[in-house]
């Protein structure tokens, strides 16, 4: 049996049959055997739109209530995705950043990560229960809601990842691996099987989408093994591994 989180980014989310897609490939690495946690980011465009309502009411808003703000599509998208795997008759329990033990320095809009203490979601798993988190959200020392930047639910899944113990740790986007160029904008760009976190960092300095920098430099300082792949297709992905892992001794890789 495996411990393994999953990411589903927006795009993978972005409606509610694109959750029901997601909820059935989540049931099935559960029935595979493992303990699944999952963190999901809001749906779609629903970020962009919420910042496009806020600037339309004040075009200078507070941080806070931003910040506020900013965690609600996180929390749709994790309540949605637990009643779907409900309907795929297994059992979840969805959790906001807070509840899920994120805390996080006082910046908003842009927070730190300090410590993760995910002691409900432990107890999710050790029930036998799925665990969704909403990505991209904490809670900072005066009690509240922070969010991480962009790409802040890549670097939510890795910390959450580590605070497990998890064995790997699934990145699902809307491509099948990291490439060496855009598939989307390069026809013949090559996928590219297995890279190290220096590689990948580099890549991600120079302009790379694919991961978020935080959230490489996180994977790297402890050893994460990432495996990037597509939400819309089984095919096998990138994965990102420590100097000296043997990709093969990795787990629910099909």
């Amino acid at each position: 049996m495996a411990l393994i989180v999953q990411k589903y980014g927006g795009s993978s989310v972005a409606d509610t049959d694109s959750i029901k897609r997601v909820a059935k490939r989540v049931v099935e690495t559960e029935k595979k055997g493992n303990k699944v946690a999952v963190v999901v980011s809001a749906m779609g465009d629903t970020t962009d739109d919420l910042i496009d309502q806020a600037l339309s009411i004040d075009s200078n808003p507070p941080e806070r209530e931003m910040d506020m703000l900013m965690t609600a599509g996180e929390r749709i998208s994790m309540s949605l995705l637990a009643m779907a795997i409900h309907a795929e008759g297994s059992r979840a329990h969805s959790f906001t950043g807070q509840q899920a033990g994120f805390f996080t320095d006082a910046r908003y809009g842009a927070a730190h990560i300090k410590a993760v203490k995910p002691d409900r979601v432990k107890n999710a798993l050790s029930l036998g229960d799925i665990a969704i988190v909403a990505g991209f959200q904490g809670i900072n020392a005066k009690g509240d809601a922070t969010t991480l930047g962009r790409g802040g639910s890549d670097t939510s899944a890795v910390a959450l990842a580590v605070a497990l113990g998890a064995d790997i740790c699934e990145i699902y986007t809307d491509v099948d691996g990291i490439f060496t160029a855009d598939p989307r904008i390069v026809p013949a760009a090559r996928r590219i099987p297995v890279i190290d976190y220096d590689s990948i960092l580099e890549m991600a300095s120079c302009g790379s989408k694919v991961l978020a920098l935080r959230c490489v430099e996180y994977a790297q300082r402890f050893n994460m093994p990432l495996h990037v792949r597509s939400s819309f297709s089984h095919r096998p992905g990138t994965l990102v591994v420590p100097e000296g892992v043997d990709p093969r001794t990795l787990p629910n890789i099909d």
